[in-house]
């Protein structure tokens, strides 16, 4: 019984051959509406409400530091970090490893930051049991802009650059 789907051959659709050669314009139109949905949520939150008491400002904070990790992540390309690159820049391979984990940290420590303000603030001690709207808003903000910078990352390719 092994093995009798191993003969079985998917249509291929000519498509998708078209789009691999638009792989880069994908990745970043898709990384930039990510992007745009994460602040268009927290500045959605922030006008429905106002209060400082219901949503504390300070927490506009992970944004930022999700923003700035989202730069830092995609300052820096692939072929610096393998060291692929012809000149060494400031520190090399490895301060472009250690700019891109310290992005990467960043990013990750936003995104658990937000997420203790969701369940912290909101869900937990209940500040606002019939606005729970603004911790969910500093969450998916945050993840949006977390996947946007992968997105960004990752779904684009360095071959068409040269």
């Amino acid at each position: 019984m092994s093995g009798w789907l191993d003969n079985i051959e998917c249509p291929r659709c000519e498509c998708l051959e078209t789009v691999g050669e638009k792989r880069n314009v994908i990745a970043s139109v898709a990384a930039g509406i990510l992007f745009f949905t994460g602040w268009w949520l927290i500045i959605d939150a922030a006008a429905t409400v106002p209060d400082n008491e219901d949503f504390n400002h300070a927490y506009h904070t992970c944004g930022v530091v999700s923003t700035v990790a989202f730069v830092m992540i995609n300052a820096i390309s692939n072929a610096q970090v393998r060291g692929d690159t012809i000149g060494n820049g400031c520190m090399g391979q490895t301060g472009a490893r250690v700019w891109l984990f310290i992005g990467f940290f960043l990013a990750f420590g936003a995104l658990i930051a937000s997420c203790w303000i969701l369940f912290g603030p909101y869900v937990v001690d209940n500040c606002c049991p019939d606005n729970l709207w603004p911790g969910i808003a500093v969450f998916l903000q945050n993840a949006f802009i977390f996947f946007a910078g992968i997105v960004f990352k990752f779904g684009r390719t360095e071959e068409l650059w040269e």
